[in-house]
This record gives structure tokens, C-alpha cells and sequence, in this order.
């Protein structure tokens, strides 16, 4: 098989590195998973104190809520580690995240949302979930009942999440961006949705792309891109990647807090 002049091009490119000094840890898609979250941070703080000192930041990709059986506790518990770490904590929003919060704004797309795994963030937030939803006096039941049972510091979360974060030489995105777009000209729709058009092109990118969104087997990286998503939902497997100077170590944890690496 002939390679496209873009794999070449790829291989060409200086190996990424991140800024002198510094260490990340990115964190794929919770879903909900309160338990293996809790694992991912042991992982992380045992691997961190092992390594040479440096200022560490840890990403997460978006995707805290819907699916998994406890939203709630995993936003929860971020907030608690952001305030109580010595790391820089920062978090990307995700597309159910964007969801979730266009809901708790305006009471729209209530429906859709469920279908697409919102019941469980709902019982996690002691809603109780509605029989049917084409009444429209139980969307608005359920609209009330999220804005009296969801913390302000919830809200406040999900609202000042960001879109994409560059360090060194790499771009923590949720889903992805869009082959032959500048980077600083992506939009907000790519970052959260993006799929096949950016999994299947060889097109190089300025920096590595470091996503979640796609469930995979395992994590996986190459020239181009490091896709961390590994469906912790329903796998039981919560991937990351440390980037330490210019090592990639992909990683996965899984219960009971047992460790992965490749």
C-alpha cells in the first residue's frame, strides 16, 4: 500500500514536547464514573511523585456527566481537587457537558438530551425522571427541579469550562479539529463533535491533538494526534497520557485501582 504524502510529512516533524519544566497529565472522557475517576487521581499522584520535580497540569477532555451513575459525585470531586492540589487543574468541556448546560440555560432539547444519556444525570441530581416528556408541563417539572437541585458551584462549573488549551507543542481538544483549518480558526462545533473527517486524515497539524469523544480499545497515539476515550462507562477503563519533556506515556486504570501502562 502507498502511504499518502501527508504520513511522510507527519514523520517528519520534530518530536512534539511539552513546555521546559512542565508535565501533563490528560484525562479521557468520566462519564459519570465517580469510582474510576477516584482511581485515575491515586494513579496520577503515586506516578507524579515518582518523576523529577516539575509544575504539574492535569487536563480533563470534557464529558463529566450523562451515562455513568454518578455526575453529581465526579463533579464533586474535581472541584474538591482543584481546590485542594499543589497542580495546575484544568477542564475542557465535552459535548454532553455543552448539552447540559444549554439546558440548565434555557429548558431546551430536554428530550434529545435523555435519549442521549441525560436520565442518569438526572437520578444523580435526585430528579426523578419523568414517564413520558411530551407533556409539556413535565419538561417544565423537570427543568425546575435541575435549577433547585443542582449546586450554584455546578452550574458555575460547567459554564466557565474551556474549548481547547495549547501547551508546547500540543492542542487538548474534546473531540478533535478540522483537517486543512488553520488552528486558531477551529470552531467550537469541531472541538466538540468532530469525528470521522479528523480520525481519517493524514492532513499535519501545527501541534499533536490530544482528544477524547471516540471510544477505543485502548489509548493510542501517533504523529498526529492521541486519542484517550476508552469508554469508561461502560468498559470500566479510564485511559490518560502523561507528556513529560518528550516522552508520551500512555496509561489506563482500571477497578480495583489496578494500573495499565504501554
Amino acid at each position: 500500500m502507498a502511504w499518502p504524502p501527508q504520513f511522510w510529512q507527519n514523520l517528519r516533524k520534530p518530536y512534539p514536547s511539552t513546555p521546559e519544566g512542565v508535565r501533563i497529565y490528560a484525562v479521557g472522557d468520566l462519564h459519570g464514573r465517580l469510582d474510576l475517576l477516584n482511581a485515575m487521581i491515586k494513579w496520577i499522584a503515586h506516578d507524579d511523585a515518582r518523576r523529577a520535580e516539575a509544575h504539574t497540569v492535569v487536563i480533563f477532555l470534557g464529558d463529566y456527566c450523562d451515562r455513568g451513575p454518578d455526575s453529581k459525585g465526579v463533579v464533586d470531586r474535581l472541584l474538591a481537587v482543584s481546590k485542594n492540589t499543589q497542580k495546575e487543574i484544568r477542564f475542557l468541556c465535552g459535548n454532553h457537558d455543552f448539552i447540559f448546560t444549554d439546558i440548565m440555560q434555557t429548558g431546551r432539547n430536554l428530550w434529545p438530551w435523555l435519549e442521549f444519556g441525560g436520565q442518569a444525570t438526572l437520578a444523580s441530581y435526585g430528579v426523578t425522571p419523568p414517564e413520558t416528556l411530551y407533556d409539556p408541563g413535565v419538561q417544565s417539572r423537570i427543568f425546575d427541579d435541575l435549577k433547585r437541585l443542582v449546586p450554584d458551584s455546578h452550574t458555575a462549573f460547567y459554564e466557565t469550562l474551556e474549548m481547547t488549551i495549547d501547551l508546547g507543542d500540543y492542542k487538548f481538544v474534546h473531540a478533535g479539529v478540522r483537517p486543512g483549518v488553520p488552528l486558531e480558526a477551529q470552531s467550537k462545533a469541531d472541538y466538540l463533535w468532530i469525528r470521522d473527517v479528523f480520525l481519517k486524515s493524514w492532513r499535519p497539524f501545527d501541534r499533536i491533538i490530544v482528544h477524547g469523544h471516540t471510544p477505543q480499545k485502548a489509548p493510542s497515539a501517533d504523529r498526529r494526534r492521541i486519542g484517550l476515550d476508552t469508554g469508561a462507562y461502560s468498559t470500566d477503563i479510564l485511559s490518560g497520557v502523561c507528556l513529560d519533556g518528550k516522552e508520551q506515556a500512555l496509561f489506563s486504570v482500571t477497578l480495583p485501582s489496578q494500573a495499565r501502562t504501554s
